[in-house]
């Protein structure tokens, strides 16, 4: 009998803790990590918020290229695209009008992007003793003149444009444009592996005085803190876009999920809608980043202690005060 009262006490003791196991079990939120600096700060952002301020959540992160994480969303494995470059995806409209992409927000009102150079190569420097070596470029058209200038160091007798990082969207339509513009007659279109090696080309570059050019955007810590000049092209035409025949229009930065994403958590939804930061703020963390060399999670740690107030517009006074609390901690 005893034995028999015995199993009855553990069974319903197990019964009775289903739910509170059922109530603090997570859930797994995944953010795309296209693999950009910016991206992957405002990542660490998010993720320090959603895990603190709400309950139940945890987050991961899909590293791939842009291309993939998209159609991942799509298909609902990935379930969120924060600073998603919305322009550079030729299906966006379609797939928002199918409603397997659901903006929620801006992160960042206007960015641009395109093919830069050092000022000093147009105007010169004469604090560094650096002459203009391109006084008269101005366009993405101009630059057929000056493949010289911008030698190839592989490759004598050519230039070297650098262009995006492979599996990068707007990658295709830098490459339609050299190819437009004739520029594939004098120069080579070097692709690099990373945003990291390409920021180092262009400051290592800068700091020797010499010429270079190729693809930049904003916000980045590099724009932010060397003097970089984005070439002009001819005025934005929808049509000619994606030929690579006109400039690349500056464009807001959204916040996207996949279609599934509204039923799966509900609750973020307000919080990414209101989540917003700008090409000022962002280009202050990542020089922040670069300085201080921190991962991009401390990154956010920094950001989020030195502009608290940002919190009390994005979260109410509750999810605030959860956050606070673990800042306060760290």
């Amino acid at each position: 009998m005893f034995g028999k009262f015995t199993r009855v006490f553990f069974v319903m003791t197990f019964l009775s803790l289903l739910p509170v196991a059922a109530a603090v079990a997570s859930q797994t939120i995944v953010f795309t990590n296209n693999q950009w600096d910016s991206q992957m700060f405002h990542n660490e952002v998010a993720k320090f918020i959603v895990e603190n301020g709400f309950e139940g959540y945890e987050v991961e992160f899909s590293t791939g290229s842009s291309t993939l994480n998209w159609q991942g969303m799509i298909n609902g494995d990935v379930d969120l695209d924060i600073e998603s470059w919305t322009d550079n995806v030729a299906t966006y409209q379609d797939d928002v009008a199918r409603k397997d992409i659901v903006p929620l927000g801006i992160l960042v009102p206007d960015s641009a992007q395109g093919f830069y150079v050092p000022r000093y190569v147009i105007e010169g420097d004469p604090e560094r003793g650096i002459s203009p070596v391109a006084p008269d470029l101005k366009n993405v058209a101009d630059l057929v003149r000056y493949a010289d200038v911008f030698k190839d160091p592989e490759a004598p007798g050519r230039g070297r444009i650098y262009g995006a990082i492979p599996g990068w969207m707007i990658d295709e339509v830098l490459f339609k444009k050299y190819e437009y513009y004739g520029l594939n007659e004098g120069y080579n279109y070097f692709r690099v592996g990373s945003e990291a090696v390409l920021f180092a080309s262009l400051a290592g570059a800068y700091n020797l005085g010499e010429p270079w050019v190729g693809y930049c955007y904003e916000p980045t810590w590099i724009t932010g803190r060397l003097e970089v000049v984005l070439l002009g092209d001819a005025p934005y035409d929808p049509d000619l876009y994606r030929k690579g025949a006109c400039e690349i229009p500056k464009q807001a930065l959204r916040i996207v999920c996949g279609g599934h994403f509204p039923e799966k958590a509900p609750e973020l939804l307000d919080f990414f809608k209101k989540y917003r930061t700008g090409s000022a703020l962002v280009s202050e963390a990542l020089a922040h980043l670069e300085e201080t060399k921190e991962n991009h999670a401390r990154a956010a740690v920094w950001f989020l202690k030195e502009h608290d107030a940002l919190l009390d517009g994005w979260l109410t006074p509750t999810q605030a005060k959860k956050v606070r609390d673990a800042l306060s901690s760290l």
